[in-house]
């Protein structure tokens, strides 16, 4: 019985060993960031690392080529049809499915410019609770509060944009041959995704994206924090 015991002791121990190597090999941010500063301080930091992310990630999206000459945001044919645009570029069509893809980018690029007050917003209404958890949270902590406040508000911002932005370009002069062509292949299934919808979200995904990568840099690289109350708070 005292053998099993010591074993089961030993066992718990080891156990409770790797855990903590687990955690502590997970817990990317360093437990002492924002230490010795005031809860303001903190939140003062935070809404500045914010404003410098989504600043930053709306002007590079909302620029010309902003996502279309970005692979990272790139927005593709939709997915749901990819058999189509593999058919289309079989059948010759390059040039026409191309421009198609390149109207998508455009819409895009113009809903990006109406995304900066909306972050703004949310910053403006951090609490120090969320603060806190954003701080000693993941690499991605404040991106995933974002997302969290401001996705619906995006959404409604962005369909009548992106439908204004697609009938300005005139998509259905692109659109409406590409699907003619490719519905008349026999056996096909026929398509017609909601094209607003699809680069609604993928203009939003795609900000999200370029937050992330801003908010990751501020956190790991001391030149990405531009003045001193950033490198308090993440120094």
């Amino acid at each position: 019985m005292k053998r099993f015991l010591l074993i089961a002791l030993v066992f718990i121990g080891q156990q409770t060993y790797a855990q903590k190597k687990i955690f502590k090999a997970t817990n990317n941010t360093p437990s002492n960031q924002g230490e010795g500063l005031a809860n303001n301080d903190i939140i003062s930091g935070l809404r500045e690392a914010l404003k410098v992310g989504t600043n930053n990630s709306t002007a590079s999206a909302s620029k010309l080529d902003g996502f279309y000459k970005n692979p990272l945001i790139k927005i593709p044919f939709p997915r749901e049809i990819r058999d189509a645009e593999n058919t289309l570029r079989s059948m010759g069509m390059d040039k026409e499915v191309d421009k198609f893809v390149k109207t998508l980018n455009r819409a895009a690029e113009d809903a990006a410019k109406s995304a900066a007050p909306i972050f703004i917003n949310s910053i403006q209404h951090i609490t120090i609770n969320d603060g806190l958890a954003i701080l000693r949270g993941g690499n991605d902590a404040a991106t995933q509060f974002l997302k969290t406040t401001s996705n619906a508000a995006l959404i409604a911002a962005f369909k009548p944009i992106v439908q204004t932005s697609l009938n300005k370009v005139k998509i259905t002069q692109y659109w409406n041959p590409l699907m003619s062509t490719y519905n008349k292949v026999p056996f096909v299934k026929k398509v017609n995704p909601d094209l607003n919808q699809y680069v609604t979200d993928k203009a939003i995904e795609g900000l999200f994206k370029l937050i992330a990568a801003e908010e990751l840099k501020i956190r790991k690289d001391p030149a990405a924090r531009i003045n001193d109350i950033l490198k308090s708070v993440f120094g």
